[in-house]
């Protein structure tokens, strides 16, 4: 598919379709909606602030007052449209986003100003998805999809760079799919998801290695397709995204399972939520800013 027909091409709700928000609190065990819409499908939160959300939908990047509810356009002129791997820098007024030209942006959430950060590289030619901005803002990891024999997208795995797109580094190899790579609190680890531990195509599982990609450790052991670990910004809890077992990738609009790992036991998650949903849910880390609280979207069907 060409690029130019990417760009148009945002994901949109059924007509019997609805977009649901909710907050999953880890001391209580609740969930709680806090917005639903049948207008906009709106993806991945980031939750930057104490009282606001920020999510995408139409290509644009959106604002959720959790206190009043109201849902605002964040004003970008210019930018590419963005897709759902946009991630907060320590700094407070930083996001890096991933646009369907396949670059990744630097934007200020204050200023709307932006400015690239990937460089093409026709030599290396990579299609950018971020997914992790490191403790100390200096450096991204994000999923490189290089071309294949058959097309532009072929095998996917993780890379760093500076936050100014300099000092390029692959940290995983081979045609075993990788995504969501995503730093720990104390900036020690990349986890992520992985096929590489399983013969069987689409059978993710959660894993997480060292900054330079070494010591890489399977932390999920389970029939079910695991993706997108989020860890907490104590680091005393994390989520991921679970689907049924034999998915393929991430798809859109199926029954999924979101889960808790308290105090880093992989080996015993908890089933906090039950949802149709997949791709858009919970892509990017959505965990509030006191580590005690996720935000994530389900796309429910109207009876």
């Amino acid at each position: 598919m060409a690029d130019s027909v990417v760009q148009t091409q945002h994901r949109r709700l059924s007509a019997d379709q609805s977009c649901a928000v909710h907050i999953f609190d880890a001391d209580r065990g609740q969930t709680t909606e806090v917005y639903r819409t049948r207008n906009l499908l709106l993806e991945a939160p980031n939750w930057p602030w104490p009282d606001r959300l920020l999510l995408n939908g139409d290509g644009l990047l959106w604002t959720l007052d959790l206190d009043g509810g109201e849902l605002l356009q964040l004003d970008t002129p210019g930018l590419p449209f963005v897709n759902n791997d946009h991630v907060p820098a320590p700094d407070g007024d930083t996001v890096y986003v991933s646009c369907y030209d396949w670059r990744i942006y630097g934007l200020s959430l204050s200023t709307g100003r932006f400015w690239p950060v990937s460089r093409p590289d026709p030599d290396r030619p990579l299609r950018h998805f971020l997914h992790g901005v490191s403790p100390d803002g200096t450096e991204l990891a994000f999923v490189g999809v290089a071309p294949g024999p058959h097309g532009p997208w072929g095998a996917a795995n993780i890379y760093a760079m500076n936050a100014d797109g300099g000092d390029l580094r692959q940290l995983t190899y081979g045609d075993k799919p990788a995504d969501g790579c995503e730093y720990s609190p104390d900036g020690d680890w990349i986890f992520f998801n992985t096929e590489r531990f399983s013969a069987m195509p689409g059978h993710a599982q959660i894993a997480r290695m060292r900054r330079d990609g070494s010591a890489l450790e399977q932390l999920t052991f389970n029939s079910r397709v695991n993706w997108f670990p989020h860890l907490a910004p104590r680091g005393d809890l994390a989520c991921y995204l679970s689907y049924p077992e034999g998915t393929r990738g991430h798809p859109e609009n199926r029954p999924v399972e979101l889960r808790l790992v308290r105090k880093g036991d992989w080996a015993a998650p908890e089933t906090v939520a039950k949802i149709f949903g997949g791709q858009g849910t919970i892509n990017v880390n959505s965990w509030s800013t006191d580590g005690r609280r996720f935000a994530f979207v389900s796309y429910p069907m109207e009876s």
